[in-house]
């Protein structure tokens, strides 16, 4: 199993390089779902990929980038079981995994600056989930996931 699936849009192509080279630095396995150069792509088409896989257990956790980090996510969270944050910061790295057990983080290329961006990798890696009244509220959303899952309203 790889520890990081990664996906990206063209817009966060450079970045996502970045993130590789800063992963692999620090001994960090990964998969690369693409895309895999600047050429115009569809995001849906590669987060999608990445989401799936940590979905099935292939990776443990995910990192997508698109210009905003916004596509990504909202794509990453049609998945059942997925739950991918929008990160602009260390705190708002840090709360996902503490308190929502985000298991994919999403990136925006043209708002972060490089060093930013991976500090905030660094936090939601190292940061693990608090469980205590947060399991709780994680429940309710895999049950409301659940009950759309099935069509109910």
């Amino acid at each position: 199993m790889s520890e990081i699936a990664l996906a990206c849009d063209h817009a966060g192509f450079v970045l996502k390089e970045h993130i590789k080279s800063h992963l692999a630095k620090k001994g960090v396995p990964y998969e690369d779902f693409g895309t895999f150069n600047s050429d115009p792509v569809d995001y849906p088409d590669f987060a999608y990929k990445a989401a799936d896989a940590v979905q099935k257990g292939n990776c443990k956790t995910g990192i997508l980038v698109c210009g905003t980090g916004i596509g990504v996510a909202i794509t990453a969270n049609k998945l059942k079981g997925i739950r991918a944050a929008l990160c602009f910061d260390r705190f708002s790295a840090s709360c996902a995994r503490r308190h929502n057990d985000a298991n994919i983080l999403t990136l925006g290329a043209r708002v972060l600056e490089k060093r930013l961006a991976l500090e905030i990798v660094d936090v939601f890696l190292e940061t693990n989930f608090e469980g205590g009244r947060h399991l709780e509220r994680i429940k309710k959303i895999a049950e409301l996931e659940e009950k759309n899952f099935l069509g109910e309203t």
